[in-house]
């Protein structure tokens, strides 16, 4: 797997919040909705905050990479659903609360209490389907 291409894959979605979050489009709404103000916002450590969130990004790159490129694995339906359901969660969930997360200033027990739900709910939903086909 190319780590050039999952880096730049990775910048995607800080371009795409730059807009979809920026004054072109949601910013204000978003702000209004989470009780977010100027002067807060610039209070956040920024370098902290796009630093994970490219971490983040750059693991959701590499599952969505992994997705692509996947071959089935020979395991029981349940333990291959469960697997695939708890990566999901771990690949997609997570990066996705934590980046949202971290731009909205929440508690690390906010973001670990979502982050393991999310994740449990995923993979058991996962070994649910995988058996049930």
């Amino acid at each position: 797997m190319e780590y050039v291409q999952l880096a730049v894959a990775a910048i995607i979605p800080m371009i795409t919040g730059f807009i979809w979050y920026g004054p072109m489009l949601f910013q204000n709404a978003w702000m209004k909705s989470i009780g977010m103000t100027e002067e807060k916002a610039k209070q956040g450590n920024m370098p902290v905050i796009f630093g994970l969130s490219f971490v983040m990004s750059f693991i959701l790159a590499f599952f969505v990479a992994y997705l692509v490129r996947h071959d089935p694995e020979s395991l029981h339906p349940f333990v291959h659903g469960l697997m695939h359901g708890a990566m999901i969660g771990f690949f997609t969930a997570m990066p996705v609360l934590v980046t949202n997360s971290l731009f909205e200033q929440k508690s690390k027990a906010n973001i670990f209490i979502n982050v393991g739900y999310w994740i449990i709910t995923i993979a058991l939903m996962g070994g649910l389907l995988g058996a049930w086909q």
